[in-house]
């Protein structure tokens, strides 16, 4: 019997998961503090904190919790109460606090947290290197983009054997959608069958590493040719620093002209004394006559002044923001970099995996207050501090001659603005934007013709879905209202896998084997297939979400793999390493 699974608060993300699990046939109920317009079916309408509402839902024989409500305090109350009625239920618990989140994740067992905005970025980001990713698959500490290969009379594919691309160590398969048939990814490489016009192909793929410039010498020289766009801000300090030093200067020369038996460091030193008040040398003016003594005086004056104004100039310009900016300003690549507008937490998330695939970033922020400033800077992103919805605010960015835009604001319209403006200084820019709303997504993409518009709630759907489903989920995705996921399970004495060759179980129960950890070795390919499955193996696999039932009563692994490798190793040219040595075939 396939687990019963209740979803706390019906927001806009709770919803979304109901529908969504309900469509992949799972027995789930909803509770939310208020009825929904339309169809209320399952649903339990009261207090979500409540005893009696959780336990009207069926808490107590329920097998999974998702908490699905935007308030995080709200949550942990949720979570507290849930937890007294059902010592050993399950909970995936969505949290804006992520590192709240990943202490609870320590703290209690069966427990998941999840944050809208950390599943959604790696899309945005795989989207931004112009792949148009639909799920991602967590694999060796790095995130890897899925895929859908639709196999056209142009593909390069086309009429390949499926064995022939089944070993492939720079991709990884997923799913397999015959045109024709209704074959099993497995029983077809068996089979020797090849693609034809029409097949879909769910894949993963290493993520793509950039070429970031590490020589410093070079990035020294990149921050002295980009000073120019700092000068209005640098050029009142150094002209009025230029101004003291001339009237320094000029004092001095007239003091020597006047008396030629005092010594220019005298002068210097009465002068540098007279300007700042700190006095010294004041024999200098005491014998000269009237005119130069006025000529002190009017010296005091000015100098004060000047030096007033040098001060505060300085001071502002070093101790305030100025300094911070004008080093963004001077770091800002001059090509082939990442503009990410709007540094919330998914813009964050974005800046952060962009970075460590090698790319470089530059951020746009106007809220110089803003948390998440130093925590990008000390990654040493540049920032610019300013509106990006103006022209300015993108030049300063060289954004014309950027790979990409990325509007990640929290509002739609200020996405929308920024992303139009982006498009008239450079119209062949590739612009990737978040909107709330699945449908507007769609309709903006189409209309201004942007590479790609994105969903949070649209694209973390499934990954929540998936939690609830499947145990630890390594990855997921949707294509045509199928949901797919990636699990790790682990092989019990009394598991129904134990002792069966990968192959024939993949068949039967209709699952991609992905890769077998024994041992911490790592078996895939053709070695994989025809593994024997032993007590204490994990295995890694992808399935339809609808068959999760047949995995239901097994140990499902709670950790990621544990395979010793090294992730320099992971780029396109060396991942066969990490693979067992493939079987000769006849």
């Amino acid at each position: 019997m396939k687990p019963q699974i209740i979803v706390c608060g019906l927001g806009r993300t709770g919803k979304k998961i109901f529908k969504l699990l309900k469509q992949q046939g799972a027995a789930v109920v909803g509770i939310n503090d208020r009825p929904l317009s339309g169809e209320n079916k399952d649903i339990i309408i009261g207090e979500l904190r409540s005893q009696q509402t959780l336990i009207a839902a069926g808490i107590k024989e329920a097998h999974t919790l998702v908490i699905a409500n935007n308030d995080d305090a709200v949550n942990l109350g949720i979570l507290a109460t849930a937890r007294l009625l059902n010592p050993h239920l399950k909970i995936v618990n969505r949290l804006f606090n992520q590192t709240l989140g990943e202490r609870l994740d320590l703290t209690l067992e069966q427990h998941l947290s999840m944050s809208v905005s950390a599943i959604a970025a790696p899309i945005f980001a795989f989207a931004s290197l112009g792949n148009k990713a639909i799920g991602q698959l967590s694999l060796f500490g790095q995130t890897w983009p899925v895929t859908e290969e639709i196999i056209t009379p142009n593909h390069p594919w086309l009429n390949k054997k499926l064995e022939q691309l089944w070993d492939n160590p720079a991709q990884m398969w997923m799913y397999y959608f015959p045109f024709e048939g209704k074959y099993n990814i497995v029983e077809a490489v068996l089979n020797g069958e090849s693609l034809k016009v029409g097949d879909r192909i769910i894949v993963a793929h290493p993520p793509s590493a950039g070429n970031r410039n590490r020589d410093r010498i070079k990035k020294l020289s990149r921050a002295i040719g980009n000073l120019q766009r700092y000068r209005p801000y640098i050029s009142p300090v150094i002209l009025v620093n230029l101004a003291l030093l001339g009237i320094i200067a000029l004092a001095t020369l007239t003091y020597v002209c006047f008396d030629l038996n005092t010594s220019a460091v005298d002068a210097l030193y009465f002068s540098i004394g007279m300007i700042t008040g700190a006095g010294g040398q004041e024999q200098v003016a005491e014998t000269a006559p009237d005119s130069v003594k006025i000529f002190t005086s009017v010296m005091m004056v000015v100098g004060t002044g000047v030096i007033g104004l040098c001060y505060a100039l300085t001071n502002d310009f070093i101790l305030g923001s100025r300094i911070k900016q004008f080093w963004d300003a001077a770091r800002v690549p001059n090509r082939h970099h990442y503009v990410i507008c709007g540094l919330g937490i998914i813009g964050l998330q974005i800046a952060r995996q962009l970075h460590a695939q090698g790319y470089e970033v530059v951020v746009v922020e106007p809220d110089r207050n803003n948390r998440f400033l130093k925590t990008v800077r000390e990654m040493g992103i540049p920032v610019i501090v300013d509106d990006a919805t103006f022209a300015g605010a993108l030049t300063g960015a060289n954004i014309a001659r950027a790979d990409c835009l990325i509007a990640v604001t929290s509002k739609d319209m200020s996405n929308v603005e920024i992303a139009l403006t982006a498009k008239g200084l450079a119209p062949k820019l590739r612009v990737v934007l978040r909107v709330q709303e699945a449908q507007l997504a769609r309709s903006m993409q189409e209309v201004f013709s942007f590479d790609r518009v994105l969903c949070p709630l649209q694209i973390a759907t499934p990954s929540f879905a998936a939690a609830a489903l499947g145990g630890k989920v390594l990855g997921n995705g949707i294509t045509k209202d199928l949901l797919w996921v990636a699990l790790a399970t682990t092989i019990a004495p009394d598991h129904s896998f134990c002792a069966s060759l990968v192959k024939d179980v993949a068949t039967e129960a209709d699952f991609v084997p992905l890769f077998l950890e024994r041992n911490k070795q790592m078996i895939r390919g053709w070695d994989l297939l025809e593994t024997q499955l032993n007590s204490g193996d994990i295995l890694y696999l992808a399935m339809p979400a609808t068959n999760l039932d047949r995995l239901c009563s097994q140990p499902v692994a709670y950790r990621s793999a544990t395979v010793e490798y090294d992730p320099s190793l992971f780029g396109l040219e060396n991942i066969g390493r990490l693979c067992s040595r493939n079987l000769n075939r006849n």
